[in-house]
């Protein structure tokens, strides 16, 4: 239906290379190299805070994903919706298989609209929503979401 692309560019910019010495910083490249985010491992695993890492990246696709549905729902129901926040988090824990995965992410939505249309409604729009994330329904991570009210 669509292919979608990134690239990842890095260089050893360190004299050694072993797990302690190597830099972790690498380029996320998109739109042929016409949008560059600095990445990195995340600090725990020796990598450079100040740039992203790619379980923060997981996590901001998820919940990227979710607003992109929810807003499409609301306007196709003809909601008109001001402004959307989320305070996503997501969870690296080991997994039923010992290993360190994203076990859970809770998207944390905050909605604006021209005019309220009630919880119910509210809930509503963001399960159709959460059921028609293309990057929710290619996880196997617990998504949850809670809307804050």
């Amino acid at each position: 239906m669509a292919e979608h692309r990134a690239q990842i560019r890095w260089h050893r910019t360190t004299p050694t290379f072993t797990y302690e010495s190597y830099n972790r910083a690498h380029e996320i490249r998109f739109k042929n190299g016409a949008i560059v985010v600095p990445g990195s491992a995340a600090a725990k695993f020796l990598g450079d805070e100040s740039r992203v890492d790619p379980e923060e990246q997981f996590v901001a696709s998820l919940s990227a994903c979710h607003m992109l549905s929810f807003l499409a729902i609301a306007a196709r129901k003809r909601m008109t919706v001001e402004s959307y926040s989320d305070d996503a988090v997501g969870f690296l824990e080991k997994g039923p298989s010992g290993k360190l995965m994203m076990t859970r992410v809770i998207l944390r939505p905050s909605v604006k609209f021209t005019a309220d249309p009630g919880r119910e409604a509210l809930n509503e729009i963001h399960h159709l929503a959460h059921e028609t994330c293309f990057i929710a329904n290619s996880v196997t991570t617990s998504v949850a979401v809670e809307p804050q009210f």
